[in-house]
């Protein structure tokens, strides 16, 4: 068993190298391993017996992990009524799911979209959610502000949520977050749980950067500096509730689930 685990450890251990400033990556590979080899039978058995339940339980993880996006799309679903306005920032898998199983339920919403630059990654949720036939608006990043007065929820994926009930996703998020907040608008994030991460960043610098192309279209002078980051940090005070695979949970209750994730 032991020559088991060390194989599983070398796999997971690359696959982390390959992005080392992914959390999402990060923490699915930890919980991957937490899953599969927590059962004290494995240091009792012979190899292929123990190679098999490593694989059973290495199945029934993917399935877990396969139908996160949808069972938080179903739980989601009774905060969304009709006739509401969705902001949503990017594009976050999980969050299009809820909104295509809400347009499917013929609920009546529209949603905002944010550019999401550099990537347009919400040009691209926009026209996603335009062939569901669901009434769509873009806005360029920096009419969030401006247009959160006609907003009624906010949505937002994570690339990662820490032990303090906040997230880490994509750059932009945290002065949503607080533009949210500020006009009392509920702030909710989509996310499964294998995106649990035993990260406790205190500000916006505290984590590994992970740096990302940028082209403002004009060449920019050798001697100006670029932001190149693509991610912040929202702390817990500036969200609402979380929904996971395991349930709709406070922010407050995360370090609680992480311990028993990883426990």
């Amino acid at each position: 068993m032991m020559e088991l685990e060390i194989e599983l450890k070398k796999a997971s251990d690359t696959l982390k190298a390959w992005d080392t400033t992914s959390i999402s990556l990060t923490a699915g590979c930890d919980l991957f391993m937490r899953y599969v080899t927590r059962t004290s039978a494995l240091e009792f058995e012979d190899f292929n017996s123990a190679k098999s339940r490593v694989l059973g339980r290495a199945e029934k993880f993917g399935e877990i992990s396969n139908k996160a996006r949808k069972i938080i799309a179903m739980l989601i679903q009774d905060f969304i009524f009709d006739g509401c306005t969705i902001l949503v920032h990017g594009f976050s898998r999980v969050v299009f799911e809820i909104l295509k199983t809400a347009a499917q339920n013929k609920k009546l919403f529209r949603v905002l979209c944010t550019e999401g630059s550099p990537d347009k990654t919400g040009v691209l949720l926009a026209k996603e959610l335009a062939k569901l036939d669901v009434p769509v608006k873009l806005l360029i990043d920096s009419a969030v502000a401006y247009c959160m007065e006609e907003v009624d929820m906010v949505f937002v994926g994570a690339d990662g949520v820490v032990e303090s009930g906040g997230v880490i996703n994509m750059m932009g998020t945290y002065q949503i977050a607080i533009a949210a907040h500020s006009m009392n608008k509920p702030v909710y994030v989509a996310a499964e749980s294998y995106k649990f991460a035993r990260l406790y960043p205190l500000d916006q610098k505290d984590l590994e950067p992970a740096l990302r192309p940028i082209d403002f279209g004009v060449p920019v002078p050798p001697k100006v500096e670029v932001e190149r980051s693509a991610r912040d940090y929202t702390p817990p005070q500036f969200l609402t509730l979380l929904f996971t695979d395991l349930g709709v949970l406070t922010p407050s209750v995360v370090s609680d689930e992480l311990i028993q994730l990883y426990s």
